[in-house]
């Protein structure tokens, strides 16, 4: 995956009815974290070799377990065909945040990093922009 440059409001436009609502209400939680930080859109091969395009929040460096760190976002978001995907690489006490904040987001999948959401009117807001808003404070403490 790479940095696209592509116009990141063009492609919410762009999105269907049915996501783009929540893809947008999502982007607003988490540019309210944002500060000077990017807001970019990636496009390319993800894990698992699906083709996707994620809007990337602060670029970082993200360590790999073997080879060098990756340049990389902190926060990512992306609309798949049923569910959206927050990408939330931010690490806390030797955890990913996802892990810590699982319990309290409301109906949603966590994995090791991510959060899967199929409505976002049944996951608890608060406690996600909680995490959201921890994870930036993640890159003021290093």
């Amino acid at each position: 995956m790479e940095r696209t440059g592509a116009d990141v409001d063009a492609f919410l436009a762009g999105l269907p009815d049915a996501q783009r609502d929540d893809m947008v209400a999502l982007d607003a939680l988490v540019r309210t974290h944002l500060g000077s930080h990017e807001r970019e859109l990636w496009e390319g091969v993800f894990w698992g070799g699906t083709e996707q395009k994620i809007i990337g929040y602060a670029r970082i460096e993200q360590p790999r377990p073997k080879g060098p760190p990756v340049e990389w976002f902190l926060v990512g978001l992306a609309a798949q065909q049923k569910h959206l995907s927050l990408y939330v690489n931010a690490v806390a006490d030797g955890a990913y945040l996802t892990k810590k904040y699982a319990g309290r987001l409301g109906k949603a999948k966590v994995g090791a990093a991510a959060v899967t959401i199929t409505d976002l009117a049944t996951v608890d807001l608060a406690e996600l922009e909680a995490m959201i808003a921890e994870a930036f404070a993640t890159l003021d403490a290093g």
